[in-house]
């Protein structure tokens, strides 16, 4: 059998017992490092794997709950047009275009303007039609619908005449003794 290089250097005389077994304990104490060393790198190695994880979840739960805000806006705003669509009312019902009148409302500070008859617009100031924005227009819609559209987006419902109970309706009506003198032109709002 072959001699390590350390036995041989014994039998040559040119080291001691004592040195050889310094070394010796050298290499033991500096393969304990190192495998220590390695252990430790890989821990943090894995710690810092870990976090990237984390902070990817993390980032992927952001995205999901964006995601999911923005399917929920258009579905609301899908809602909003198909309610609009499916009961929009029309603004000269059972009249003529010659005899449509002004019905001035509010878009936030702008004044907007809207022609429809007399008759649809004395629903309006009733109370039973409301005025939604559609898009870049505007419609009507009745008031229950206009309800639900509120509930779900007050901002797109433009107008609506404040609640008139039915008792005060039939007064109003039946005190209209003034129904037959002419409003003048410049008093329409």
């Amino acid at each position: 059998m072959a001699l390590s290089l350390q036995e041989q250097l014994l039998q040559a005389g040119l080291t001691n017992k004592k040195k050889a077994n310094q070394v010796r304990q050298q290499k033991n104490k500096q393969a304990k490092a190192q495998k220590n060393h390695n252990v430790v790198q890989t821990n943090e190695a894995k710690l810092a794997a870990e976090e990237l994880v984390e902070a990817k979840k993390a980032k992927d739960r952001e995205l999901n709950q964006k995601n999911k805000q923005q399917a929920e806006k258009k579905a609301l705003v899908a809602q909003i047009k198909q309610l609009i669509e499916a009961n929009k009312q029309p603004k000269f019902a059972g009249s003529r275009r010659e005899d449509e009148v002004v019905c001035n409302f509010t878009d936030g500070t702008v004044i907007k303007r809207m022609y429809v008859s007399p008759a649809t617009q004395k629903q309006i100031s009733q109370g039973k039609l409301a005025i939604v924005k559609l898009n870049d227009g505007y419609e009507l819609v009745p008031m229950p619908v206009a309800n639900k559209i509120a509930e779900r987006d007050d901002a797109s419902v433009v107008y609506r005449a404040d609640n008139i109970s039915d008792a005060d309706q039939k007064s109003s009506e039946d005190d209209d003794w003034y129904a037959d003198y002419d409003i003048p032109d410049d008093l329409n709002w």
